[in-house]
């Protein structure tokens, strides 16, 4: 029986990045003092983490067992008065843009790129901040789910704590990152920022459905 691929993710070593076999991972961090590496079950969950920070994840298993149904019942239904907000992006770094949805209708609501260069969890914060904006533009008291806890982290601390340098690829994902912590920081919003349970309800509304 054929092992399942996994996926190293190494913040820290000889040289960082995202590994696709142990073997690679392995000459990364071999013999680095204090190496920070992590094996995922998917790219994807690979590219959320790198751009993150090691502390969120050392000691966590990213995928969990399927919920029970207490579980289910104690989580309850999404609340469809609200709006989505998701990111997809082609790499870490890579073509990046982000959207937000009706919960309920998965109307569009907004939409941002894609740009040249930018990280999935860079276009959750964007994502985040722009339906922040959204609503209080809008008078709107409805709820705002996000499934990226990395992302309400960042909106909570008012900082996009993302390890990308500025270049000319990403000039206007780093523009809009400084325009969204100014709003932050200038802003006051009574919004509730919900975390959408994938587990329970499945993607979110706003997922680009590229996984």
């Amino acid at each position: 029986m054929n092992k399942k691929k996994k996926y190293y993710v190494v913040w820290q070593g000889h040289k960082e990045g995202i590994y696709d076999s142990w073997k690679s991972c392995k000459e990364a961090i071999f013999n680095y003092p204090q190496a920070q590496y992590k094996s995922f079950e998917t790219k994807e969950s690979a590219i959320k983490a790198f751009d993150g920070v090691y502390a969120d994840y050392v000691g966590k298993k990213v995928t969990k067992p399927k919920l029970s149904k207490t579980e289910l019942d104690n989580i309850g239904q999404p609340n469809l008065y609200s709006i989505a907000v998701d990111a997809a992006s082609s790499g870490n770094p890579g073509k990046m843009e982000y959207r937000g949805v009706d919960t309920q209708t998965q109307k569009q609501l907004f939409h941002q790129g894609p740009f040249l260069q930018g990280t999935n969890n860079i276009g959750e914060f964007l994502a985040l901040v722009h339906g922040l904006a959204f609503l209080k533009q809008h008078n709107s008291d409805r709820l705002l789910y996000t499934d990226s806890r990395i992302a309400m982290g960042w909106v909570k601390q008012k900082r996009c704590k993302t390890k990308l340098s500025p270049n000319p690829k990403n000039e206007k994902v780093m523009k809009l990152i400084i325009r969204a912590e100014n709003w932050l920081k200038t802003n006051t919003y009574q919004t509730q920022i919900v975390k959408w349970e994938t587990k329970a309800w499945g993607e979110i509304p706003a997922d680009f459905g590229r996984k």
